[in-house]
């Protein structure tokens, strides 16, 4: 685990930084496609490259209530969990951030039934939105290492102390080898020390954790987490600036833009299609085209400001997500169209694309159709979802 550079699978990036973040407590329920995170970690526990408490659990519910509690008591946690499983934490996702516990989660992005599937897209974290987690999203197996072990700092940090869930894409990503560059443990160490926590359960100094509390106070509890949530796009900024420092790679905080700075139509992406969008920009700007990407690396907290910034020059905005919100649009275009009204003096358009549902294939082919589509004076309704490569449609 402490080779420079090893041939990994999006999980066993995930794993081999789980490892070097040294958490007390990991509990875990296996649900396709994560399971491959926890039965790499359960295997160096076995065989003592790794010592931590590691709690095969019932369920999903139990899985995160065991973090929980671990993490009531001043210790660094970690789980992980896909789709159903999701959903099945989701009176849990409530409790954590609403408790202040700092704990890290890997959710392996699944398409949520019915129909039932086993194949990737995002519609399991984005129904979460409102949980009050911080939510990242990576690209890569190199950053989905280098996202874990960043969210462990962030959700930890005073100003923040609220839960990360940190995303992959299901097979595209979870699944996929490619060379790693894995940090060593020194590094690590230097970069993310042992938590200490600011509250915790303890007898010789007794406090409350996860009691009731009436209207006027309840209120002061959600300002206080929402700020935590602001708060965490300013640390998630000084936290990359720090891994950088340290480990020698860093992603520019909340947003990647690649060639807004002129674009005259631009595509916002979050996940692994962002590598494929990429590619089209740069053949489309060899041709001579004025395309760009914005790529979203955090939806919780939301950067507005980041996004009104980076797409300041561009008129046409396409939103590609694997997900949708059934009967309105999008729910990441929801929010870069809110976040846009503010722009001042002009109106951008935004449309919303929804493609890759359930693991279906988006294509370098469907990318430029976007582009191209774009391009076009028609006028698309608010609540208008343009669909990449819907296939057969059935009628009833």
């Amino acid at each position: 685990m402490n080779k420079e550079k090893e041939f990994l699978s999006g999980n066993e990036a995930v794993a081999a930084a789980v490892a070097l973040a040294r958490p007390e407590v990991i509990a875990v329920y296996p649900i396709t496609p994560q399971t491959t995170i926890v039965e790499k970690l359960a295997e160096w526990v076995a065989n003592g490259k790794i010592q931590t408490q590691y709690l095969n659990m019932e369920s999903e519910h139990s899985a995160l209530s065991a973090v929980m509690g671990a993490s009531a008591m001043g210790v660094r946690t970690f789980t992980s969990t896909s789709s159903q499983g999701l959903l099945y934490m989701s009176e849990c996702l409530h409790y954590a951030a609403g408790g202040r516990f700092p704990i890290v989660m890997v959710n392996a992005n699944r398409a949520v039934a019915l129909p039932w599937s086993i194949f990737g897209d995002q519609r399991d974290s984005i129904s979460q939105l409102e949980s009050g987690w911080i939510q990242l999203y990576a690209e890569n197996a190199q950053e989905a290492l280098d996202l874990t072990l960043q969210s462990f700092a962030i959700a930890e940090h005073p100003e923040v102390m609220l839960p990360v869930m940190l995303n992959v894409d299901g097979f595209s990503l979870t699944h996929t080898y490619e060379p790693v560059h894995v940090p060593l443990a020194e590094k690590v160490n230097q970069f993310l020390p042992p938590y200490a926590p600011t509250f915790r359960m303890d007898l010789e100094h007794p406090l409350s954790l996860g009691f009731s509390a009436g209207p006027r106070d309840n209120t002061a509890f959600k300002i206080k987490q929402h700020r935590a949530q602001l708060n965490a796009e300013k640390v998630l900024e000084q936290v990359d600036r720090k891994y950088g420092e340290i480990i020698g790679r860093s992603y520019g905080g909340a947003v990647e833009s690649y060639y807004t700075e002129d674009a005259e139509r631009t595509i916002v992406t979050l996940g692994s299609i962002s590598g494929l969008v990429r590619d089209v920009v740069d053949t489309l700007r060899a041709a001579g085209e004025k395309v760009g990407l914005l790529r979203l690396r955090s939806l919780r907290p939301f950067p507005a400001a980041r996004i009104r910034e980076a797409l300041a020059a561009t008129s046409r905005i396409g939103v590609l997500e694997k997900n949708v919100s059934a009967g309105y649009e999008g729910t990441v275009a929801t929010h870069v169209r809110g976040a846009l009204q503010t722009l001042q003096g002009r109106q951008p358009q935004v449309r919303s694309f929804t493609g890759g549902l359930s693991g279906r294939d988006i294509s370098a082919k469907d990318i430029r159709e976007i582009y191209a589509d774009l391009q076009s004076d028609t006028q698309s309704t608010e609540n208008e979802v343009h669909w990449v490569d819907p296939g057969v449609i059935y009628e009833s």
